[in-house]
């Protein structure tokens, strides 16, 4: 595993366990989407704007985001900011285990549920995103941090 791929899981490992404590959903599959979202953690996004998820900039204002959002270049999407990671974290939790209950009640079955997100709603191809891809990539990472921690 490389260095950054190793800091990004000690950073924010403890994060993905605060989600587990309130919402109930595998910190190996928070940390996995996480990672993948944001390059491990070296997006703009996550960088600048502390969202790990690629969570979009829509709905209502929540314990976790305050409305803030950002649009990352011409055509982009508005995508949420949050004023630090875990506030990201813990709305990543909120967002699966209310829109997305299947993929949250199978957090303990890492390729289920990598199969279950990416064939959702969650996935935009409109962004030009392969579900597949998305799915195979997500399932491939959470063996990783699996077999690595």
């Amino acid at each position: 595993m490389r260095t950054n791929q190793q800091q990004f899981i000690t950073t924010y490992l403890p994060l993905a366990r605060q989600v587990e404590a309130r919402f109930g959903l595998n910190p190996v599959v928070i940390l996995a989407q996480a990672a993948l979202e944001s390059g491990w953690g070296q997006s703009k996004l996550a960088t600048e704007y502390h969202n790990f998820f690629g969570i979009c900039g829509y709905g209502r204002p929540n314990e976790f985001w305050s409305g803030m959002s950002v649009e990352l270049g011409k055509d982009s999407p508005a995508f949420r900011r949050y004023r630090e990671p875990l506030q990201s974290f813990m709305d990543y939790g909120r967002l699966i285990t209310t829109a997305y209950k299947t993929a949250a009640g199978m957090s303990y079955h890492p390729e289920a549920f990598a199969k279950e997100i990416a064939y959702s709603k969650y996935i935009s191809e409109v962004n030009g995103d392969n579900r597949e891809a998305y799915r195979s990539t997500l399932a491939r990472i959470c063996k990783q941090l699996t077999m690595d921690n």
